[in-house]
């Protein structure tokens, strides 16, 4: 672009002396002896300012194209500029401490569970497909436990031994479900500790595995309603109306505590009063079917908090809620 300058104005300064010289001759035309020549010289003058004009005006227009090419680039750089802008704040935005997003590396990418956010009753998470796994092996537990049960003497379970051992057991379920809710003579333990345990177990399955508390509950109240009341525990004897009740609600509200207490010992990387000992044992118990499954299908729970990841960190807390 300089250059081109630098070309239009040489161009002008021929231009202006050629002009001079063309009045000088144009002047000079006046001597009478020297017409001819004056005029032939005046022709040739205005040709050569003719050719410069034309070469003065493509040069004027390679400068309009260049100065319109510098404008465009300059428009361009400063809308590059912005987007960079725009790039970053988002970059900045999303950024969450790289080592809680690819934490461990070999040893697996970070899945937020429950855990990891604040503690709320709404957020639902839910995954299915271990909540599968862990619904079959309550179906396998219930089974098994049945099979326990009917060894134990007929004072503890108040089941008939004589009907089980004469009557099928597909007749026995019928006749229990059409008898059925009444209000059972078991022993109290199982109605007012095993039932509620059992049905805070239930919720755990559930609950840990990201579905929020009224999700969890309905799992509670499906599987020990329909599952073991009204399934497999009907081959032994009639729905308990007691069962119906304390399994399921109770069994939710004991299982929301339980919830809130695991998370203060997962946010403690799995220690309860700094014991790591006592904290597994604790979560053993609270929380049975996901963490004896977790050995099968992978715990995402313990491996965030092996990774120092939790529930504390209020900014990590909002970080991984923005971010999954």
């Amino acid at each position: 672009m300089n250059f081109n300058i630098f070309r239009a104005t040489v161009l002008m300064a021929i231009f202006a002396t050629l002009h001079i010289n063309a009045a000088a001759q144009s002047v000079a035309v006046a001597d009478s002896t020297a017409v001819a020549d004056q005029a032939a010289a005046v022709i040739e003058s205005q040709d050569s300012i003719a050719v410069l004009a034309a070469d003065f005006k493509q040069v004027a227009d390679g400068i309009a194209v260049d100065t319109a090419a510098t404008i465009t680039a300059e428009t361009a750089a400063d809308s590059l500029a912005i987007g960079n802008e725009a790039v970053k704040l988002i970059a900045d935005s999303l950024a969450i401490n790289s080592d809680a997003l690819s934490l461990g590396v070999g040893k697996g990418t970070f899945k937020p569970t429950l855990y990891d956010l604040p503690y709320s009753l709404l957020e639902h998470r839910p995954n299915y497909k271990k909540l599968l796994y862990n619904t079959a092996a309550l179906y396998a537990a219930g089974v098994l436990a049945l099979g326990v049960l009917e060894l134990l003497p007929e004072n503890a379970t108040a089941w008939n031994k004589e009907e089980i051992r004469n009557i099928p057991a597909a007749k026995r379920w019928w006749e229990h479900v059409k008898a059925g809710p009444v209000v059972d003579k078991d022993n109290w333990i199982f109605n007012y500790v095993l039932h509620p345990y059992g049905g805070a177990a239930y919720y755990m399955s559930a609950r840990t595995q990201g579905f929020n508390a009224f999700w969890s509950f309905v799992y509670c109240f499906g599987v020990s309603t329909v599952f073991w009341e009204y399934g497999i525990e009907a081959v032994n004897e009639i729905p308990s109306a007691q069962d119906l009740i304390l399994t399921p609600v109770v069994g939710s509200i004991i299982g929301e505590y339980f919830y809130k207490l695991k998370r203060h010992i997962v946010s403690n990387g799995y220690e309860l009063f700094g014991s790591s000992l006592l904290g597994n044992i604790v979560v053993y118990i609270i929380d049975p079917v996901n963490e004896v499954l977790g050995h099968l299908y992978g715990n995402d729970v313990r491996r965030n908090a092996s990774f120092g990841v939790s529930a504390t960190p209020a900014g990590m807390q909002a970080a991984l809620t923005i971010t999954f």
